[in-house]
């Protein structure tokens, strides 16, 4: 097992050590919400602390059947009974990695913890590339070459995961790749995991989303939860909407020997938020403008910058080209954009990409401010690009996309790094 701590979390780590010794760092490592809790929300789990049972291990009732209404609404109707809650959804895909068991393909590039958590259940995970501009779903027609290889070769490939929209490109991808996947998923037997925990998120409202279980609901998972539409990710609470009772119950054998069940003050404010009443409609409708206005901005200054770059659609994540800049791997470049200009991103290589593609994955919801009056204030402005903190954050981005066209040390001699201009893609 070669498993270390999250790129993540030791990004974010590094980043808040840096700053409290004093360093201006400027931090797009972290794919954190970046906003307030609802006060809805909190009073929700004040009044349900008291609840201090372990409960069922599928979850309560209530939030189950709330969170199959919440896929109800969206053209999915769910029987309560086929819903798994968990602490956080990333609980509920490591369950489902090992009720599921063999291994599983990956888009690359893909986050993080899916390869990770592959490695830790003893699967191997077969990273196979998206499509160009369609990022969370790995291409389909090399989806069949990979797998019938892998099955040559004795390997027991058993499911395939796909984001919806993706991290970290930030993309969502095509109908007609949801389409096609969903077929090979069927002709090759292969179980779909969809995470779709961004799903709220999609920048444009009207583009449209398909879920592979409205296609293939006999073969397909959903993972969600609402650490990113609502800004949870501190209380922990995922959902899971399963295609079988049989699978339902390995899922469930599995939490019950690793988690119990949910917190249960969180379950109730879960509950009541997966209901979506008017006030928390509200605000996930305000956290996409926002989320959609700077992620825009900042894919405008990559742009200006001559970086290559898909369009972000969905989410708050961009995954910029640096082609054509002097450095040996996307960590050397990451590390200089850290120590020499004060940004802070991920390298490729941590989503599963090639370490000599000088690719890096930018979050952009950390520059919404450092406190909780600054946040909201960007949640209700007319204008979020106008608030000094934020315009100040953009301003130090170009000031590094420009540094980094100046000379940079290679072992023995001066190396004269420059942005080669592309059009951006998507």
């Amino acid at each position: 097992m070669n498993v270390t701590l999250s790129a993540t979390l030791a990004a974010n780590e590094d980043i808040e050590r840096r700053r409290r010794a004093g360093e201006r760092v400027l931090h797009l490592a972290f794919g954190e919400a970046g906003l307030p809790v609802h006060p809805a929300l909190r009073e929700r789990l004040i009044a349900a602390s008291e609840h201090n049972g372990y409960g069922p291990v599928a979850g309560a009732a209530a939030l189950r059947e709330a969170a199959a209404g919440y896929w109800h609404r969206r053209g999915l109707p769910t029987d309560p009974e086929l819903v798994v809650c968990g602490p956080g959804s990333k609980s509920l895909l490591y369950g489902l990695l090992l009720a599921i068991g063999g291994d599983i393909v990956l888009p690359m590039p893909s986050w993080v913890s899916y390869a990770a958590q592959a490695d830790l259940v003893g699967a191997r995970p077969l990273l196979v590339p998206a499509p160009p501009g369609e990022g969370g779903v790995p291409d389909p027609e090399r989806v069949v070459s990979a797998v019938l290889h892998a099955r040559s070769q004795g390997r027991d490939v058993r499911s395939l995961l796909v984001t919806l929209p993706d991290n970290p490109s930030g993309t969502l991808a095509a109908a007609r790749t949801i389409r096609r996947i969903t077929e090979v998923a069927r002709d090759l037997d292969l179980t779909i995991i969809s995470d779709e925990i961004y799903r709220d998120l999609v920048h444009d409202t009207a583009a449209g989303f398909l879920s592979p279980a409205e296609l293939a609901p006999e073969r397909t998972v959903i993972t969600s939860g609402l650490s990113k539409s609502l800004a949870l990710g501190g209380w922990r609470i995922g959902v899971a909407r399963l295609p079988s009772v049989e699978l339902r119950d390995r899922l469930l054998a599995v939490a019950s020997e690793i988690w119990s069940s949910p917190a249960a003050p969180v379950q109730q404010a879960a509950a009541y938020a997966y209901t979506e009443p008017a006030e928390l409609v509200e605000r996930i409708d305000e956290s996409r403008r926002l989320h959609g206005t700077v992620a825009r901005a900042v894919y405008e200054r990559f742009v200006r910058a001559g970086v290559r770059v898909d369009a972000p659609q969905g989410g708050f994540y961009l995954y910029p080209d640096f082609t054509g800049l002097a450095y040996a791997t996307s960590a050397e470049l990451t590390a200089d954009l850290l120590d020499r200009h004060g940004v802070g991103v991920l390298p490729g290589h941590a989503f599963g990409d090639d370490p000599r593609a000088l690719r890096v994955r930018v979050a952009t919801s950390l520059l919404y401010g450092e406190t909780t009056e600054r946040r909201l204030a960007a949640l209700g402005a007319a204008d979020p690009l106008e608030l000094p903190w934020i315009s100040a954050s953009l301003d130090h981005l170009s000031e590094a996309l420009t540094g980094l066209n100046t000379a940079r040390h290679a072992p023995g001699r001066l190396v004269r790094a420059a942005l080669v201009p592309t059009p951006a893609a998507g």
